[in-house]
Order: C-alpha cells, then structure tokens, then sequence
C-alpha cells in the first residue's frame, strides 16, 4: 500500500468533492481506435476528440490529471484543500463502446479503481462502472463492485448511444441496484445525435448548458416511464443542483397533472410516479412531508443551525420543529446535503435508504417524488 501524508490542515469534518473523474490510460486508447472510425459518434467527437487531440493548455491539463489516481492527484486535493474525492470513469466511459469491448472493459476500470481507493483508503471512494449495453453484466458487476470491491454507488453516463434508461430492457440494472441498496448517479454526457447539431452551432452542448438538457430530459423520462413505480427503493442521483430541475419544479408537478389528466400520452399513466414537490409550499411541516413521501428519503436536516463546519446532522424524521421556512430549508439543504451524500458514499448505512446530494431525490415508498 502506498500512503502519501496530507498537508491539510487539521479539521472538525472532512471537505469531501462528490463528482470527480479518472480515465485509465486503456480507455484512452480504445477511445483513439473508436475516434478514428469514419461513422464515430459526433457528441463523442465533440468533447473527447477534442480534449484527447488539443494542444491547448486546459485540455492537457485535463488529460494529466485524468489518468493518475496517485501523488498528482492528492496533491491537487491538498492544493483545494479537498479531504476525499468521490471518482467515477469519465464521461463516457465504457458506453461508448461495441457491446462485447464494453462488458470486458468495465471490470478492468473497476479493479483500477478499487486498486487506487485501497492505495489511498482515506482521500479516495469509488464509483462503480457499469455497461448498459448488456443489462445482465451490468446488473452482475453492480453486485461484484458492492460485494468484492467495496464501492456502494453506480455512475451511469445518461444515454447509452441514444438510448435511455426509461425502455424496460435496462430494468433489470435498476432490479440489482434496488436490491443491493446502492444509488445510481446519472452522470451527463454529450448529447446524441438526434440533439446535438443546434446546441454545438451555439457552442451550448457541454458543460456550459447541453450536459444539464439532456441529463435532466433522461431523468424525466425515469419519471413519466414508471421506473420509480415498479423499483420504489431505488436510488438515482443527479449533480448540478438536479440539473436546473428544481428550477422548473413547479411547472413539471403542475403540468404533468395536466397531461396525466388529458390522456394525452399513452405512455405517461396516472400509475406512473406523480411529483410532489413540497418545498414550494410557504410552510414545510414534518405532517406535509408524511402525506407525500417516504421520510427516511427526503433530506437530512439540522436540529438547530449548525456552526461552520458541523456535521451534526438528525433524520427529518426526528426533528421537533412542525415547520420551516422555504428559506430555512434552502440554507439547512445547502448546508448539509453535499455532506450527508459524502457520507453515504463513504460510510454507507445500511438502516437508511436515504439519498442526499446536491440533487433530486424520488420516492415512491409512499407513492410520491420528493425534490431535495
């Protein structure tokens, strides 16, 4: 095992970065064989190929940093000041790939990866990848990585080669998440083809716009599929404040009523998860919360404000107070959620199947979706 000591500076709780990235150098490589194909992926294209080929000083930085998981690294975090990185193959990752190079590549990046968390058990948590290509491997290596890695979360880079998680022959990988009590983090990646053309003529299909559209399009298509009805523990994670998601809440809850009600879409039932987003109410007493969704996944909120610092967290469950302010919840979740996420990646509980980042989180347990 190889340790590297860390200059932070000694801490009442732990600065934990919860999306971070690796690439092991054999990906780059069969990326470089898939780059040179005439009919490649033009999302693909678009963001690795540039990244991969560019002299630019940002995309060889980039490109560096991807690949160690050793003293570059956690000298980076030393640097930020980061105590743990959570890390997932990158963008996007092995789904990308011919089916059969798929499922052969996604164990390799694992054990890399576990390799690389035991190395540095105290600043590294892995993420298990998977390849939907094939949802039987996928659902075999989610039990593999939980039982023999010790990883407890999947990464999934949205679409797979412009397909969704939504069509039902993916099911079988939400069945195994479900049972092995591990959360998904939907991690965006470039749009496919069907989406892509408009955004990069506007320089809008990354990280700056497009990565959030088609991440949150994948997420809603969960919803109104009925993923959520049929797996009611499972765990899905999305980043960047729910990709802008709770920014439309309001109008997704209303009018997906709406269209549920006009029988619009056959495909969108009234079976299918609705999304009650109870935050947005003047008022979010502990009783409103009970009517609406399971408790144990909505949030974890702090007894009384907590100092600078403080992880001193209780289960919504368990806190006295009837009501909060959607300002007081907004500062309490800001406050806590990223923590409590780390957490659960880091030391994940077994008794709870809560679900916390900076994110949504559905619940059907009590046949309702819940926004935190």
């Amino acid at each position: 095992m190889t340790i590297i000591s860390s200059s932070l500076p000694a801490r009442p709780y732990r600065r934990i970065a919860t999306e971070e990235a690796f690439s092991p150098p054999e990906m780059l490589d069969i990326y470089r064989r898939i780059l040179a194909k005439d009919d490649v992926d033009v999302g693909f294209k678009h963001l690795m190929g540039f990244y991969m080929s560019s002299p630019s000083e940002r995309a060889t930085h980039i490109m560096r940093c991807l690949t160690d998981l050793d003293a570059l690294r956690l000298q980076h975090m030393d640097e930020a000041g980061v105590d743990v990185q959570v890390i997932g193959l990158t963008s996007p990752g092995v789904q990308i790939m011919d089916k059969d190079t798929a499922v052969a590549f996604a164990p390799v990046a694992n054990d890399i990866l576990a390799d690389a968390v035991r190395r540095h058990p105290d600043r590294l948590v892995g993420m298990i990848a998977v390849a939907p290509q094939d949802p039987a491997a996928a659902a075999k290596e989610i039990q593999r990585g939980v039982n023999q890695l010790n990883m407890h979360s999947v990464v999934i880079n949205s679409h797979t080669q412009g397909e969704y998680l939504s069509d039902q022959k993916f099911w079988p990988i939400f069945e195994a998440a479900e049972a092995m009590d591990t959360p998904i983090y939907l991690h965006p990646n470039a749009m496919p083809p069907s989406m892509i053309q408009h955004f990069i003529e506007a320089g809008l299909d990354g990280a700056i716009y497009g990565f959030g559209v088609e991440t949150g399009l994948h997420a809603l298509r969960l919803i109104t599929s009925g993923v959520f009805d049929r797996f009611p523990k499972l765990q899905i994670i999305l980043g960047h404040m729910g990709e802008a998601l709770p920014f439309w809440a309001y109008r997704l809850d209303y009018m997906h009523a709406a269209t549920v009600k006009s029988k619009r879409y056959p495909s969108v039932l009234s079976s299918h998860s609705p999304m009650a987003l109870a935050w947005l109410r003047p008022s979010l007493s502990v009783s409103e919360m009970k009517s609406c969704v399971a408790l144990d996944r909505v949030a974890w909120l702090a007894r009384t404000s907590p100092a600078p610092g403080s992880a001193s967290l209780v289960p919504v469950s368990k806190v006295q107070s009837n009501a909060y302010s959607p300002s007081r919840v907004n500062w309490i979740v800001s406050q806590v959620a990223p923590l409590d996420m780390a957490r659960r990646a880091v030391r994940p509980s077994p008794s709870s199947s809560m679900m916390a980042i900076i994110a949504l989180t559905w619940s059907v347990a009590s046949g309702a979706v819940a926004d935190v």
